[in-house]
């Protein structure tokens, strides 16, 4: 059986889901550039890359 591959981008809810966040609170950090968004059309898409990140930098601070 073949593994599907993780996403390299989701929806604003599923990427505010993921980090435990409101939607209110994840455009914030898009505005602020902490997590990097993607318009496809008319659709908003955040990518994973980049929560994977901000979770990475919250846990081992500069």
């Amino acid at each position: 059986m073949n593994a599907l591959p993780d996403p390299i981008c989701v929806r604003v809810n599923d990427a505010a889901r993921m980090i435990g966040v409101g939607r209110t609170k994840l455009y914030e950090l898009i505005a602020s550039g902490e997590v990097q968004a993607v318009k496809l059309g008319k659709s908003t898409r955040i990518t994973t890359a980049s929560l994977h990140e901000l979770i990475r930098q919250q846990r081992d601070p500069l």
